[in-house]
């Protein structure tokens, strides 16, 4: 595991504790609610994400969960999302969403495990997902091939449909240097193509709009993008002691210009420093 996990502070105000009583899960609501009815005003469809990110057992143990304790965040983070969607316009279309992180740092490709290894660690939290209501599980801030991999077989296993999310560096290659066209083919090659979809996620449009090739295969298979609000390269925002919203009418514009290039981008949201106001700005450049 990444030795950048060295700020337990910081770590035990991952999204996943806000679970743990009335008020953390109000506030989640509240969240969902708000990027629900953007998404109605827009007349798009929405994918609800459990706020599980950081809920597997590696995590889990640093977070003081016991095993049967983390199973039961990961149950209960699906089944708030399902009550909520039974709540909103029957109209708009929801996908629940069980949400994977990585095994290691999500800025880190050095923490590396061989894809059965992935597949094991990532089975548990895969496993408890199946047995939800949850449409599907995603992985996302992948930082390089075999961990996708694995955590596609154990999806595959499991009978309940994955998607793949890679981040990139700045230059638009994965933390541990493989090209994302390859990291997607790698994917592909080892599982039959078992995955729904792949996106990129936490990455500033700037960090990978000039390695998007429309006309190559393996771009056929990404179908959706979730942004960092920010510019900085994930070292820079490492060190930084606040989020940077950036400019969320510049990023609507980024992403507009983005789905001109690739039709196919139609899974969209926001990663780091953004809010409904980013989701808004993006709406109205395309909708």
């Amino acid at each position: 595991m990444s030795s950048s996990i060295h700020n337990l502070e910081s770590l035990r105000e991952a999204a996943v504790t806000l679970l743990r009583d009335e008020a953390g899960r109000q506030r989640l609501d509240r969240y969902f609610l708000d990027h629900a009815q953007l998404a109605a005003q827009s007349g798009t469809g929405f994918i609800i994400e459990s706020a599980t990110w950081r809920a597997s057992p590696d995590w889990g143990d640093l977070l003081g969960y016991s095993r049967t304790a983390l199973a039961d965040a990961n149950r209960l983070a699906v089944e708030s999302l399902v009550a909520q969607r039974s709540q909103l316009d029957s109209d708009i279309d929801v996908v629940v969403s069980g949400c994977i992180g990585p095994r290691g740092d999500g800025y880190d490709g050095t923490a590396l495990m061989a894809a059965k290894q992935a597949r094991d660690y990532h089975a548990e939290q895969v496993q408890t997902f199946a047995g939800t209501d949850a449409d599907m599980v995603h992985a996302m801030t992948m930082t390089y091939p075999d961990e996708a991999v694995g955590v596609v077989l154990a999806a595959r296993e499991a009978e309940i449909p994955v998607a793949i999310s890679f981040t990139v560096e700045t230059d638009g290659v994965l933390p541990d240097g493989t090209g994302l066209g390859e990291a997607i083919e790698r994917v592909d090659d080892a599982t039959g193509g078992a995955a729904a979809y792949f996106a990129i996620n936490c990455a500033h449009p700037t960090h990978f709009a000039h390695v998007l090739d429309p006309d190559a295969a393996w771009s056929q298979r990404l179908r959706g993008v979730r942004a960092n609000a920010s510019r900085k390269s994930h070292a820079e925002l490492d060190e930084s002691e606040s989020l940077d919203p950036g400019d969320p009418v510049e990023l609507g514009a980024q992403y507009a210009d983005l789905r001109r290039r690739s039709p196919n981008l139609t899974v969209l949201g926001g990663c780091c420093g953004t809010d409904v106001r980013h989701l808004q700005a993006i709406a109205d450049a395309l909708v």
